[in-house]
């Protein structure tokens, strides 16, 4: 792995009296309580760093030995410093569409509570950015969810209608896994009451089948995909540089990029040789299209601060928004669906098993989007039929979300060897919408099952899925930990974990997930310098209050990327924040847009 070496004189930094000149720190860090994640060393006071690795971790005392007249004292000034928070599944490069369009998020991460607002924030936006919407006519929003509007509905292309008919509009749903067209946005796709439903999506429709809007799954990826891919170099840029810098006012210094593509990768590739990236990303393309990129590029080893870890397989979708795969129907589904209901798989079962075993056969790894349980089942048949033929080759296969499992899933999920990345914000964002709507009172109390995972000895990961949510590494540790949802209640008191659990599952497992555990994860000697500084010990407060945890800096390799002392949008975490300074990157990425919806017609 990059810099997996160590310096040969680490081993006598402990030997008092025998530090050497290469043995001098660069910066040694103290002042605060510094959190190791490191169970045969919990804490310590002071920490050594030397060429962008740890040099020695312990008591004061110790590590001034290797103070030398060029090293640079770090003073915590009373903040915590655990290891670099380590994305354990988000999409980086698309979390830079929070920095470029219309925020119409519910509280509290936006201000949209119905639909009056939503159009009401559409409008305020395309006014602000009047010249934008003037020159490239499009309109784009982010991030509204119909379980926390007030008419609990999508909606619909007549209600973007009264935002406007000339311009075209888009909005995204907060799982990514819808969107809702305007009339012009569908005359450009050409989408109409004749245009049949795509394998994997649904176009929904009124009684007399004219398209209301709404598009699930393929339906919206049909139109979303082909977007990105006129964006070009520039505009994937420029969502890449958003994004990564996003990821690190949040204390994470290894970010993910889930379901990326070459092109994504090769943008990510050119930030980084340009203006050089804060963090490093893991990026894992799309099996079913991309395998031959995959195939050349996937690697342990980073070109600077990027890398292909291996491939992302998305078998079904939103839970919140009624199209994740179940083994039984919703419990009371919000819109027009027929009795029985139980949602759809994205692929087909056939697609499922030719991926996994391409992976299986050439030894990468896999990561898999399965939210129901009726996913599960397909991709425990198919991870049993790949190590059948194959055998183990050692690419720790990863399930991605499993919002809805069934126990014994979890049993055959460890009998197989598969990480869970679960997705525990959920309890927080839409455990009142899965009590009520989507799986019921009872089985709510076991979405994102982080305590029938621990029950078994399973290491597991928590993430953010950015920009479904904010990757808010706060706001998952609260989330894992409390268990409260939006109207404050507790959902499945017996899946809750204790702070320290929390912690690993977003440092020193996801590592392991990642195959980077020599790396990162925990404050240890060889280790990359990678920190996260907190204005609170979260071991230490009463843990209702952890979501109010201020990131207060982050340090990747050595070197402060982000003071949040010094930064100007200190405070706000909103995707509204100038991260271009001008409206270029809008402006390109919103004529882009209207091109390929122009051409969706005819893909």
């Amino acid at each position: 792995m990059r810099h997996s070496a160590k310096l040969a004189a680490i081993a006598l930094s402990f030997l008092p009296g025998l530090a050497s000149a290469q043995d001098v720190a660069d910066t040694i860090y103290s002042g605060g309580p510094i959190l190791t994640i490191n169970d045969s060393q919990p804490k310590v006071e002071a920490v050594a760093v030397k060429d962008g690795r740890i040099l020695a971790a312990g008591t004061l005392a110790d590590i001034s030995a290797f103070k030398g007249e060029t090293t640079e004292a770090f003073d915590l000034n009373g903040r915590t410093m655990l290891p670099g928070f380590v994305d354990s599944h988000g999409h980086v490069v698309m979390g830079g569409i929070q920095a470029l369009s219309a925020n119409l998020l519910a509280p509290p991460d936006g201000k949209v509570t119905d639909i009056a607002s939503l159009q009401a924030t559409l409008k305020a936006w395309a006014e602000k950015n009047a010249a934008t919407v003037d020159k490239v006519k499009m309109i784009i929003g982010f991030g509204y969810d119909n379980a926390q509007l007030a008419e609990l509905r999508h909606p619909t292309r007549e209600d973007l209608d009264a935002v406007s008919t000339e311009v075209p509009i888009v909005i995204v749903h907060q799982s990514g896994h819808l969107g809702v067209a305007n009339s012009k946005a569908l005359e450009l796709a050409g989408i109409t009451a004749s245009t049949e439903n795509p394998e994997g999506g649904v176009i929904q429709r009124t009684s007399d089948g004219t398209p209301n809007g709404v598009l699930e799954e393929y339906a919206f990826f049909n139109v979303l995909i082909p977007l990105l891919g006129t964006l070009g170099p520039e505009g994937l840029s420029a969502f890449a540089e958003a994004g990564a810098d996003l990821w690190m006012r949040y204390g994470y210094t290894t970010a993910q990029d889930g379901r990326s593509s070459g092109a994504v990768v090769e943008a990510l590739k050119a930030v980084d040789a340009d203006k050089g990236l804060p963090v490093d990303v893991i990026a894992y393309p799309d099996v079913l299209e991309a395998k031959d990129y995959i195939a050349q590029h996937v690697s342990r080893d980073y070109e600077g601060k990027v890398r292909v870890g291996g491939c992302k397989l998305t078998i079904d979708g939103s839970p919140q928004g009624f199209t994740a795969l179940r083994d039984r129907p919703y419990y009371d589904p919000v819109g027009d669906y027929p009795p029985g209901y139980a949602g759809y798989a994205s692929v087909t079962m056939e697609k499922v098993q030719d991926a996994v075993n391409w992976c299986y056969e050439n030894g990468i790894q896999i990561i898999t989007h399965a939210n129901g349980e009726g996913a599960s089942d397909m991709l425990i048949a198919a991870i049993g039929a790949a190590q059948k033929k194959y055998g183990d080759p050692g690419n720790r296969p990863v399930l991605i979300h499993g919002q809805f499992l069934r126990e014994d899933q979890v049993d055959s999920y460890k009998r197989l060897g598969v990480f869970m990345s679960l997705f525990p914000m959920h309890t927080f964002y839409w455990g009142d919408w899965h009590r009520d709507h989507t799986v019921g009172p009872v089985n709510a109390d076991n979405i994102s099952p982080t305590g029938w995972v621990r029950e078994r000895g399973m290491k597991f990961g928590s993430h953010h899925d950015a920009p479904v949510a904010f990757p808010d590494s706060m706001r998952i540790l609260s989330a894992t930990v409390t268990r409260r949802t939006r109207s404050g209640d507790i959902l499945g008191p017996s899946q809750r974990v204790d702070v320290m659990t929390a912690l690993k599952a977003m440092t020193i497992w996801p590592a392991w997930q990642q195959f980077e555990e020599n790396d990162k994860g925990s404050i240890e000697v060889g280790k990359l310098a990678d920190f996260v500084l907190l204005s609170e010990d979260p071991t230490a407060i009463d843990p209702e209050k952890l979501a109010g945890i201020k990131i207060e800096g982050t340090v990747k390799d050595g070197n402060l990327v982000y003071d949040a002392q010094k930064d100007s949008r200190r405070g706000d975490l909103s995707p509204q924040f100038p991260v271009f300074g001008n409206l270029e990157a809008a402006h390109h990425l919103m004529h882009a847009m209207y091109d390929g919806l122009s051409g969706v017609s005819n893909q």
